[in-house]
């Protein structure tokens, strides 16, 4: 199998043989970053993603904010969001909302588990090459750090008029949404699709 990784800025050929762990390749014509090299990615991708579908469940079983103004006091959580959404008329922007901030991240954690128990077994599976596709693809729908943005602006916004009380589910999604980004982070494409190539062969 080559050791070559075609630039997606320009499409230059670059060899990546004499990568080692810790090492990241760029190409020499553009600048664009083209692989890391973890020789323990797999295991970080495991951990991470493990431990980032806890922290969802954490997310989605507790209150997420709480809004008190005039001695009335309101929470909500992560999971009614979208259907408060729905209750005021806007339909599609939950179904964007749930999608993209729930349904999305979890599946592509899930399948990021599946992926790397598959390829720590050593042999080759059908599944292998979907599962990969569609991690990469999930991984540009996923909104989970846009969400915790616009959570802050809007909690800075309303704090001129209640009380805003952060729940234990805000500090959850914030971890589950740092575990997200280090799995991703981890699973270096280039390197992913060496390995499914590497048991293909066998």
């Amino acid at each position: 199998m080559g050791n070559e990784i075609a630039c997606q800025s320009c499409d230059l050929l670059v060899s990546v043989a004499a990568t080692k762990h810790g090492e990241s390749a760029s190409c020499p014509r553009c600048g664009c970053f083209l692989t890391k090299r973890h020789d323990d990615a797999l295991r970080r991708v495991l951990a991470f993603a493990s431990i980032g579908l806890m922290f969802l469940v954490f997310a989605s079983s507790y209150p997420f904010l709480s809004l008190s103004s005039s001695g009335v006091e309101s929470a909500i959580t992560l999971i009614q969001a979208p259907f408060a959404l729905w209750s005021k008329g806007m339909p599609e922007v939950a179904v964007l909302v749930t999608a993209f901030i729930i349904v999305i991240p979890a599946t592509v954690l899930m399948m990021m588990l599946t992926l790397c128990i598959l390829i720590n077994r050593g042999r080759y599976h059908s599944s292998l090459l979907p599962l990969a596709k569609g991690i990469f693809m999930g991984q540009k729908w996923s909104m989970v750090e846009v969400f915790l943005i616009a959570v802050i602006v809007a909690m800075v916004k309303i704090a001129a008029m209640a009380t805003v009380t952060i729940g234990i589910s805000f500090w959850a999604y914030a971890a589950f949404a740092i575990c997200f980004t280090l799995a991703t982070s981890n699973l270096d494409r280039y390197q992913c699709w060496q390995k499914i190539e590497l048991l293909a062969i066998k």
